[in-house]
């Protein structure tokens, strides 16, 4: 359970820091990017295909033979994940260093 905020005692607003704090915020549409792509790691089974991404390339048959392949469609449309031909195989890895990043940094936080 969380805990609740604090309430101020006084209303006493730090007209300087608010005013720093919203200059730096994005844009509201970022933001709404930012938690649609925070949603995409809320499934583990996505996770679970990023974390194979992570330690190796993998073919769409591996990755089907792996995982549930109805959850590759979010990742690339997430722009998590990319893919190759090699003839009629397709290969499927990371999109970039951000995601291995990202992984990263939630197992490390989770593992805490």
């Amino acid at each position: 359970m969380e805990e609740p905020l604090e309430k101020c005692e006084y209303m006493h607003v730090h007209e300087d820091i608010v005013h720093k704090v919203n200059e730096q915020m994005p844009d509201e549409e970022i933001l709404y990017d930012l938690a649609e792509l925070f949603k995409i790691f809320g499934d583990s089974t996505r996770i679970k295909i990023l974390y194979a991404l992570f330690e190796s390339e993998m073919c769409v048959c591996d990755i089907a033979q792996l995982l549930n392949m109805t959850q590759l469609r979010s990742l690339k449309q997430s722009k998590l994940v990319k893919y190759r031909r090699e003839g009629k195989t397709v290969f499927y890895s990371l999109a970039d260093a951000h995601v291995r990043t990202i992984i990263n940094q939630g197992l490390e936080h989770v593992e805490e």
